[in-house]
Protein backbone atom coordinates (compact mmCIF):
# COMPACT_ATOMS: atom_id res chain seq x y z
CA UNK A 1 0.00 0.00 0.00
CA UNK A 2 1.21 3.25 -0.79
CA UNK A 3 -0.05 6.84 0.82
CA UNK A 4 0.30 9.92 -0.82
CA UNK A 5 -0.57 13.66 0.63
CA UNK A 6 -4.34 13.10 -1.72
CA UNK A 7 -5.13 9.22 -0.35
CA UNK A 8 -4.36 5.56 0.31
CA UNK A 9 -4.50 3.35 -2.65
CA UNK A 10 -4.46 -0.03 -2.25
CA UNK A 11 -4.40 -3.57 -4.37
CA UNK A 12 -8.04 -5.20 -3.85
CA UNK A 13 -7.55 -8.84 -2.88
CA UNK A 14 -10.00 -11.25 -4.73
CA UNK A 15 -12.84 -11.10 -2.30
CA UNK A 16 -12.92 -7.39 -1.94
CA UNK A 17 -14.18 -7.12 -5.42
CA UNK A 18 -17.34 -8.07 -7.37
CA UNK A 19 -18.37 -11.50 -8.54
CA UNK A 20 -17.51 -10.11 -12.21
CA UNK A 21 -14.03 -9.27 -11.15
CA UNK A 22 -13.48 -12.25 -9.63
CA UNK A 23 -14.42 -14.42 -12.63
CA UNK A 24 -11.86 -12.22 -14.17
CA UNK A 25 -9.08 -12.39 -11.63
CA UNK A 26 -9.29 -16.26 -11.88
CA UNK A 27 -8.66 -16.05 -15.67
CA UNK A 28 -5.32 -13.92 -15.05
CA UNK A 29 -3.86 -16.59 -12.35
CA UNK A 30 -5.09 -19.19 -14.46
CA UNK A 31 -3.08 -17.18 -17.57
CA UNK A 32 -0.23 -15.57 -16.24
CA UNK A 33 0.17 -17.50 -12.89
CA UNK A 34 -0.85 -14.32 -10.09
CA UNK A 35 -3.32 -11.04 -10.79
CA UNK A 36 -0.68 -8.45 -11.20
CA UNK A 37 -0.97 -5.32 -8.77
CA UNK A 38 -2.14 -2.85 -11.31
CA UNK A 39 -4.92 -5.03 -12.97
CA UNK A 40 -6.19 -5.97 -9.83
CA UNK A 41 -6.33 -2.09 -8.60
CA UNK A 42 -8.54 -1.26 -11.55
CA UNK A 43 -10.79 -3.73 -9.69
CA UNK A 44 -12.06 -1.09 -7.73
CA UNK A 45 -13.82 -0.17 -10.45
CA UNK A 46 -16.92 -2.50 -11.44
CA UNK A 47 -16.49 -2.44 -15.17
CA UNK A 48 -12.63 -0.70 -15.42
CA UNK A 49 -10.91 -3.96 -15.15
CA UNK A 50 -12.75 -6.26 -18.19
CA UNK A 51 -12.62 -2.85 -20.38
CA UNK A 52 -9.33 -2.33 -20.24
CA UNK A 53 -8.38 -5.74 -20.64
CA UNK A 54 -10.89 -6.05 -23.29
CA UNK A 55 -9.17 -2.49 -25.20
CA UNK A 56 -5.56 -4.26 -24.42
CA UNK A 57 -6.60 -7.81 -26.23
CA UNK A 58 -8.44 -6.43 -28.92
CA UNK A 59 -7.11 -7.88 -32.62
CA UNK A 60 -4.59 -5.89 -34.14
CA UNK A 61 -3.01 -5.20 -37.92
CA UNK A 62 0.26 -5.32 -35.55
CA UNK A 63 2.32 -8.19 -34.37
CA UNK A 64 2.64 -8.99 -30.74
CA UNK A 65 6.14 -8.09 -30.93
CA UNK A 66 5.30 -4.92 -32.90
CA UNK A 67 2.31 -4.13 -30.21
CA UNK A 68 5.29 -4.81 -27.48
CA UNK A 69 7.36 -2.64 -29.03
CA UNK A 70 4.80 0.37 -28.63
CA UNK A 71 4.28 -0.66 -25.22
CA UNK A 72 7.87 -0.11 -24.02
CA UNK A 73 8.49 2.99 -25.86
CA UNK A 74 5.09 4.68 -24.68
CA UNK A 75 6.03 3.10 -20.78
CA UNK A 76 9.53 4.55 -21.20
CA UNK A 77 8.47 8.54 -22.06
CA UNK A 78 5.85 8.41 -19.51
CA UNK A 79 8.60 6.90 -16.70
CA UNK A 80 6.18 3.93 -15.83
CA UNK A 81 8.33 1.75 -14.40
CA UNK A 82 5.68 -0.90 -13.47
CA UNK A 83 4.76 -1.03 -17.39
CA UNK A 84 8.58 -0.79 -18.28
CA UNK A 85 8.37 -3.92 -16.13
CA UNK A 86 5.66 -6.51 -17.20
CA UNK A 87 6.39 -5.13 -21.03
CA UNK A 88 10.00 -6.35 -20.70
CA UNK A 89 8.84 -9.93 -19.56
CA UNK A 90 5.96 -9.45 -22.44
CA UNK A 91 8.66 -8.62 -24.65
CA UNK A 92 10.92 -11.47 -24.39
CA UNK A 93 8.26 -14.12 -25.04
CA UNK A 94 7.89 -11.98 -28.10
CA UNK A 95 11.26 -13.07 -29.04
CA UNK A 96 13.03 -9.95 -28.37
CA UNK A 97 16.26 -10.12 -26.45
CA UNK A 98 17.36 -8.53 -23.51
CA UNK A 99 19.94 -5.95 -25.44
CA UNK A 100 17.27 -5.56 -27.80
CA UNK A 101 14.45 -4.46 -25.55
CA UNK A 102 16.88 -2.41 -23.19
CA UNK A 103 17.83 -0.54 -27.05
CA UNK A 104 14.49 0.17 -28.08
CA UNK A 105 13.34 1.65 -24.48
CA UNK A 106 16.21 4.10 -25.30
CA UNK A 107 14.88 5.10 -28.53
CA UNK A 108 16.00 2.94 -31.54
CA UNK A 109 15.94 -0.71 -32.79
CA UNK A 110 18.95 -0.62 -35.36
CA UNK A 111 18.78 -4.82 -35.56
CA UNK A 112 15.55 -4.07 -37.82
CA UNK A 113 14.85 -0.82 -40.35
CA UNK A 114 10.55 -1.38 -39.77
CA UNK A 115 10.79 -1.90 -36.21
CA UNK A 116 13.27 1.60 -35.79
CA UNK A 117 10.55 3.21 -37.91
CA UNK A 118 7.96 2.39 -35.48
CA UNK A 119 9.83 2.67 -32.12
CA UNK A 120 10.47 6.62 -34.46
CA UNK A 121 6.96 6.98 -34.99
CA UNK A 122 6.03 5.83 -31.76
CA UNK A 123 8.55 8.23 -29.62
CA UNK A 124 6.87 10.92 -31.81
CA UNK A 125 3.20 10.27 -31.28
CA UNK A 126 3.65 10.21 -27.38
CA UNK A 127 6.47 12.88 -27.08
CA UNK A 128 3.98 15.59 -28.91
CA UNK A 129 0.29 14.45 -27.57
CA UNK A 130 -0.28 12.97 -31.34
CA UNK A 131 1.21 15.54 -33.46
CA UNK A 132 3.67 13.18 -34.68
CA UNK A 133 6.69 14.69 -36.91
CA UNK A 134 6.57 14.48 -40.53
CA UNK A 135 9.48 12.38 -40.91
CA UNK A 136 8.57 10.05 -38.28
CA UNK A 137 4.92 9.87 -39.92
CA UNK A 138 6.90 9.37 -43.60
CA UNK A 139 9.29 7.23 -42.30
CA UNK A 140 6.04 4.82 -40.83
CA UNK A 141 4.83 4.55 -44.03
CA UNK A 142 8.05 4.32 -45.51
CA UNK A 143 8.98 0.98 -43.59
CA UNK A 144 5.39 -0.58 -44.91
CA UNK A 145 3.62 0.40 -42.60
CA UNK A 146 -0.65 1.00 -43.55
CA UNK A 147 -3.19 3.47 -42.45
CA UNK A 148 -4.67 0.49 -40.48
CA UNK A 149 -0.97 -0.06 -38.83
CA UNK A 150 -1.27 3.85 -37.90
CA UNK A 151 -4.84 3.16 -35.62
CA UNK A 152 -3.40 0.34 -34.19
CA UNK A 153 -0.16 1.72 -32.92
CA UNK A 154 -2.61 4.87 -31.54
CA UNK A 155 -4.64 2.86 -29.96
CA UNK A 156 -1.75 1.06 -28.30
CA UNK A 157 -0.29 4.21 -27.51
CA UNK A 158 -3.59 4.89 -25.29
CA UNK A 159 -4.51 1.81 -24.01
CA UNK A 160 -0.35 2.09 -22.24
CA UNK A 161 -0.99 5.36 -21.70
CA UNK A 162 -3.90 4.81 -19.04
CA UNK A 163 -1.80 1.97 -17.49
CA UNK A 164 0.55 4.69 -17.28
CA UNK A 165 -0.74 7.14 -15.77
CA UNK A 166 -2.76 4.59 -13.67
CA UNK A 167 0.45 3.52 -11.85
CA UNK A 168 2.18 6.83 -11.98
CA UNK A 169 -0.79 8.35 -9.89
CA UNK A 170 -0.77 5.37 -7.32
CA UNK A 171 2.76 3.61 -7.34
CA UNK A 172 1.78 0.39 -6.52
CA UNK A 173 4.25 -1.93 -5.49
CA UNK A 174 5.80 -3.59 -9.09
CA UNK A 175 5.22 -7.18 -8.93
CA UNK A 176 7.29 -7.90 -11.96
CA UNK A 177 11.07 -8.68 -12.32
CA UNK A 178 12.23 -5.17 -12.33
CA UNK A 179 13.53 -3.27 -15.62
CA UNK A 180 16.72 -1.80 -15.30
CA UNK A 181 16.27 1.61 -14.71
CA UNK A 182 17.64 4.03 -18.09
Amino acid sequence: MNTTANGTFTVPTRDQVSENNQAIFDNLHKMIGFVPNLYAYYAHSETALADYLALQNRKSSLTGKEREIINLVTSQINGCRYCQSAHSVFAKFSGLTEDQILEIRKGSASFDAKLNALVQFTASVVENRGRAAESAKEAFFNAGYTQANLIDAVIIIGDKTISNYLHNITGLEIDWPLAVEI
